[in-house]
């Protein structure tokens, strides 16, 4: 017999009866990317490539550079000319035209199970570049396959400078890299840690000391010292900071 904590688990919420007017809510898919975009610090917005402008961005600080959620809202593509600097600018158009030369090579549906990762400047409200990593993946297709809407997701980039295009397919080991010299997608071999390795990266990812993880693990801290040298060979990163970063957006970790 289930004990009353399980069932009040299972049965405090219980939804028995769905009302014909409550499924019509499915189609304000938006509240489903404002309840995504409460739970993240990342700021997250969607492009329609229909009307070329913006259809939600959210309050998340970050993505906003001093402007109101509404404000970028307004301005659509004109944001970025605003608050990207040039260099970046044209960087951006190169991946934007090789991103779609690679997406229009995939088939159907498919393309729902790809996204394109980079990091660009933008200037906040101090006049101050920041860094970003811009994640963007499909929404929804036309019925010919073309991108219709795109789900974007904005944080802080862990890299020292603008570019770093990647596209990944969702539930393979397969990326690929941007060469902007020759736009070119080159397929790399995803990098694969030890079961150590991840177990460090873990306890990093909790704010454990390089002792402590040494304490937590029965190691000296000399030997957690060289997992992280491998860690950051394998995914080549200078620091730890760079190696998380690196693991959770690759979901190695």
């Amino acid at each position: 017999m289930k004990n009353d904590t399980t069932n009040g688990l299972l049965t405090r919420n219980k939804v028995n009866q769905v009302a014909e007017a409550d499924y019509l809510q499915q189609h304000d898919y938006l509240e489903a990317v404002r309840s995504f975009a409460r739970l993240t610090y990342k700021s997250v917005y969607i492009i329609d490539y229909e009307k070329m402008g913006f259809e939600y961005v959210s309050d998340n600080p970050l993505f906003l550079s001093g402007f109101t959620a509404a404000q970028v809202l307004a301005m659509g593509y004109e944001f970025y000319f605003k608050n990207v600097p040039e260099q970046d600018l044209q960087l951006l158009t190169a991946i934007n035209q090789a991103g779609f030369d690679f997406f229009d090579k995939v088939p159907g549906n498919e393309k729902k199970e790809y996204s394109i990762t980079y990091d660009f400047h933008l200037i906040n409200k101090d006049g101050r570049p920041v860094l970003i990593n811009h994640k963007l993946t499909p929404l929804f297709l036309t019925s010919e396959g073309k991108m219709w809407k795109a789900i974007c997701v904005v944080s802080i980039s862990h890299h020292q400078q603008a570019g770093n295009a990647f596209i990944t397919k969702q539930g393979t080991d397969k990326i690929w890299q941007l060469d902007t010299t020759n736009q070119v997608w080159l397929r790399l071999v995803k990098p694969k840690l030890t079961k150590r390795e991840i177990e460090v990266l873990h306890l990093h990812a909790q704010g454990l000391t390089i002792n402590q993880i040494a304490e937590k693990i029965f190691v000296a801290p000399d030997t957690v010292k060289y997992y992280r040298r491998r860690i950051f060979e394998r995914l080549n990163v200078s620091n730890i900071v760079e190696a998380l970063a690196y693991a959770v957006n690759s979901k190695i970790i």
